[in-house]
């Protein structure tokens, strides 16, 4: 990935998982009486919980448990955890607004006037919090999320006038009305600093921050539309409910920005001498990303789950503007994958490997009949993905030199993480990408008229007990042992994005002695990244525990080895992908939104609780 990638890719530390609502309503009636105790004067303690309760928390329940029902009811996609987290942290805010009113009330002579300002002023954010979050959950327009945005704001009001008393001043006659509506001298909750036109007062800075919140989202909208055509509520939208709830609503925000592209899809397939599969490398052209199960974050398992043998599905050659827009694209490429699998025609034997280089670019090449297997490294050097066009030139070079078929695998297995201004993307024009077509040339010449021989195939593998928060997908590590006339070659697949430095080294060096020649690969898996931004193999696991398992997976390829056969095919997959630089124009929008935004947003908050201030003084 490219750095402006990278800053994008690192939002994933916002990530978090929604609680249930319940769990989030009882902490909220919690906090609520807390600060009720702490804020309101009410000469003793149990008075100001209640009113802590009663004031802060009801509304917080009323807005968790009616907000996502009138949402719906309008169109929108809020529910129910979302909807009660976002009151818990309306509430929170609500908190801190009268925790600084409080305290400002205790040192000073305005008193709990004071503290009642401050809480309109904090129901009123409350209102434009809400306006802002409901308008890009559910891409409604301001209008219309006007009404489940209110929803806290005005349970807290209708409570307020109600049950301080205020109702009185209205002078509205009747035993009806009076025995609901006039409750003060029944009620321990008495405020008396409310006064009618407070709630005039509150009504008209809810209209201040409302426009604030509608100036803002126009401003930070525009750009997105030129450029990309979509709206950035929609990718906010998308965005909030991946990392609370794990949603599928960025698919639809990606589907619109994506464009279609034919992949190739290339099986390298090994059966054994009654026909049955025991591997087979799956190398679909596209990246694993973008992030979590979104898209095809999750491919090399769907992969290897319809996969009759061992599943090898390295990453490909493809950077994030060939990332999958859903993850129903996973169905045609597997789909794609079973096609190729059905046209291999296996048989011819196969070379002992051998290892090109020029520049950074290591190769290591084996034939198998009239097909050639290349896995491309950098390592010691840092490097990330390599690009589409860099990976279709270097197997045409391999091609060129005599091969039907050329499987080509970034091995993706030396990186420092986010670190740097260079990320190690390889893209066309670069040195990079001229050692590799070299390097492919040279492997294709070399083997071209090598000895082909008969040769055993030995597999082995473990899901480990290792998980994503560790850098390890579910396909755990797996190895494959190929004999030919007695020289092993070993493939070693790690479930992980990237290596740290060094790790590919120390993985090689711990193999037994008889192998002669090995790579380690790694998935691509962005699962991973649910976690970190990065999150790469070696950063958070014991990597000498990492040694070890793949020496004993080595050995235990080796005792499982057999003789089989190898063949070659390669389909193309039709679907929809990011598309060519929309990946760094999306990184780019992003990025300028959260720095940019974030002091447009301070900006016209401190611009609106200026009116406000001018309005509260005026009153």
């Amino acid at each position: 990935m490219t750095t402006t990638q990278g800053d994008l890719a690192s939002l994933s530390r916002y990530i978090f998982r929604a609680p249930q609502w319940y769990t989030s309503l009882a902490f909220a009636m919690v906090v609520a009486g807390v600060t009720g105790v702490g804020v309101f004067d009410d000469g003793f303690l149990l008075g100001g919980f209640t009113q802590g309760i009663f004031f802060i928390g009801v509304p917080t329940v009323v807005a968790s448990l009616l907000t996502g029902v009138v949402d719906q009811r309008l169109g929108g996609q809020l529910t129910a955890g979302r909807s009660s987290l976002l009151a818990l942290l309306c509430e929170i805010l609500v908190v801190v607004f009268l925790a600084v009113g409080g305290v400002v009330a205790l040192v000073t002579p305005l008193g709990q006037n004071f503290v009642f300002d401050v809480l309109y002023a904090g129901l009123a954010s409350v209102f434009a919090l809400r306006l802002l979050v409901i308008a890009a959950v559910s891409s409604h327009s301001i209008p219309r999320a006007v009404v489940p945005a209110s929803i806290q704001t005005v349970a807290a009001a209708v409570l307020l006038f109600v049950y301080s008393g205020t109702s009185r001043y209205l002078e509205v006659g009747g035993p009806l009305v009076q025995a609901f509506l006039s409750r003060a001298e029944h009620t321990e909750i008495q405020l008396t600093p409310i006064v009618p036109g407070d709630f005039v007062i509150l009504g008209v800075v809810c209209l201040l921050y409302g426009s604030a919140v509608w100036l803002f989202l126009v401003i930070i909208d525009r750009p997105w539309k030129r450029s990309l055509g979509v709206s950035v509520r929609d990718f906010l939208g998308g965005f909030i409910g991946h990392i609370a709830e794990d949603s599928r609503e960025l698919e639809t925000f990606f589907e619109e920005l994506g464009e279609e592209a034919l992949v190739p899809v290339t099986v390298l397939g090994f059966r054994r001498e009654d026909g049955s599969e025991k591997a087979r490398a799956v190398l679909p052209m596209v990246h694993p990303g973008p992030m979590g199960e979104i898209g095809g974050g999750n491919l090399p398992e769907r992969v290897a789950r319809a996969t009759e043998g061992m599943a090898l599905p390295p990453h490909a050659t493809a950077g994030h503007d060939f990332n999958l827009v859903t993850e129903r694209e996973v169905d045609t490429i597997v789909e794609t994958a079973a096609v190729a699998t059905d046209a291999l025609s296996v048989g011819g034997g196969a070379t002992k490997s051998v290892r090109t280089t020029s520049g950074d670019a290591k190769l290591l090449a084996q034939a198998f009949g009239d097909d050639i297997l290349l896995v491309n490294t950098h390592s010691p050097r840092f490097a990330d993905d390599v690009d589409y066009a860099v990976g279709l030139s270097a197997i045409a070079e391999a091609r060129s030199g005599g091969f039907d078929e050329a499987l080509l695998v970034d091995a993706h297995n030396c990186n420092n993480g986010l670190r740097g201004d260079d990320l190690g993307h390889v893209t066309p024009g670069s040195e990079r990408s001229f050692d590799i077509m070299e390097a492919a040339r040279k492997a294709a010449e070399e083997l071209t008229d090598a000895d082909r021989h008969p040769f055993e195939l030995g597999v082995a593998w473990e899901a480990t007990d290792w998980g994503p928060e560790d850098g390890i997908g579910p396909l755990g590590v797996r190895v494959a042992c190929v004999d030919v006339a007695g020289e092993v070659t070993v493939y070693v697949l790690v479930d992980g994005n990237n290596m740290e430095p060094g790790v590919r080294e120390r993985l090689i060096e711990g193999l037994p002695e008889e192998v002669a020649r090995a790579e380690v690969m790694t998935t691509d898996t962005h699962v991973v990244n649910r976690v970190e931004s990065s999150n790469q193999v070696g950063e958070a696991l014991d990597i000498d525990e990492l040694v070890e398992l793949v020496g004993d997976l080595t050995n235990r390829a080796l005792a499982d080895r057999e003789p089989v056969e190898a063949g070659m095919a390669s389909e193309r997959a039709r679907v929809t992908v990011f598309g060519n630089d929309r990946t760094e124009t999306l990184a780019s929008h992003a990025n300028a939104m959260v720095s940019m935004g974030g002091a447009l947003a301070v900006l016209l908050t401190m611009a609106a609780m200026g009116l406000s201030v001018v309005v509260f003084l005026l009153s």
